[in-house]
């Protein structure tokens, strides 16, 4: 899709801080990180959101999963425990219409917080 912004990272016309890419994914850095590891998880194929998942490409939402337990892994906070987030729709605060996958860590993520 040409004028999503994720579409565009994507494609490298906008800079991004990558953290992981293969032919099915990407993941990179948020911008405005909400814990001190927050990045987000995307296909490359653009799907509009959770609500778009069908049959069709329901494979690449368990591979994105399969790339965040690796990447758990190997930036060693599986064990301490993460959260992964996915907004749905305008009501759920979705600002970006491209299925994407926040994952945080670092930092306790009881609430209320502190």
């Amino acid at each position: 899709m040409s004028d999503c912004l994720f579409c565009k990272i994507i494609a490298g016309e906008i800079p991004s801080s990558k953290v992981y890419e293969d032919e099915l994914c990407y993941a990179f850095n948020d911008i405005a990180p909400q814990a001190p590891t927050h990045f987000l998880v995307v296909p490359k194929a653009h799907i509009q959101s959770v609500s778009a998942v069908t049959a069709e490409n329901s494979a690449v939402v368990a591979h994105i999963f399969e790339v965040i337990a690796k990447l758990s892994k190997e930036l060693g906070f599986d064990e301490a425990g993460y959260r992964v987030v996915s907004n749905i729709g305008e009501a759920g605060q979705q600002s970006v219409p491209h299925l994407h996958f926040h994952v945080l860590a670092g930092r306790d993520m009881t609430w209320p917080p502190g």
